[in-house]
């Protein structure tokens, strides 16, 4: 098998990884695809090391979600800061919200429950976005969520804790339209 070969096989492995964290962290296709393309082209220039490294998953992700931060630093103008007034309005938490009740249990699958959850993710403004996914998928702290960004710790925790709230209400909002939840749903068959 030549080198070129191998690292199709490689690419292969690993491309949904890649695309799902820059999808993720970005909330826009034509970007993820171009985050994970160079992302595969810095795997290329290292694969002589990559290809035997046991930490090569690791490293791809690292080097997606650094060039996602990039991505979103040279667009920072674009981004909304929100005052450090906090939201009391509900104290529910984000993984109150994600952790599916039985009507939804009994509704959607893993992969419609991570598809809706992708397609909520995808609304929220890259202030809040960003700080949900470092923190929520990528296990990052909150501090050291702040050093990535350059952002206060209380404007991550802000920013994120908003965000629980906006993912809440979109959530909420489309169970509440898809017919397998909502009042249609418990009305008794004729």
């Amino acid at each position: 098998m030549t080198e070129l070969e191998k690292f199709e096989v490689f690419m292969k492995n690993y491309q949904d990884m890649v695309y799902g964290t820059a999808m993720r962290m970005l909330g826009n296709p034509t970007d993820a695809q171009d985050i994970a393309q160079t992302v595969f082209l810095k795997a290329y220039e290292a694969f002589g090391n990559l290809a035997q490294s046991q930490s090569a998953g690791g490293w791809l992700k690292t080097v997606t979600t650094n060039l996602c931060l990039n991505h979103l630093t040279r667009y920072r103008n674009r981004w909304r800061f929100f005052s450090e007034m906090r939201s009391e309005e509900d104290d529910t938490e984000f993984t109150d919200t994600l952790a599916a009740p039985e009507k939804l249990e009994s509704g959607l699958d893993e992969a419609d429950r991570r598809q809706l959850l992708e397609a909520a993710l995808r609304k929220l403004p890259d202030a809040q976005r960003v700080p949900l996914v470092l923190f929520h998928f990528e296990d990052l702290a909150y501090e050291d969520i702040a050093q990535k960004l350059g952002a206060s710790l209380s404007k991550v925790k802000t920013d994120i804790h908003r965000g629980r709230l906006a993912l809440k209400r979109y959530l909420e909002h489309r169970l509440a339209a898809d017919d397998r939840f909502g009042e249609s749903s418990q009305r008794p068959a004729t």
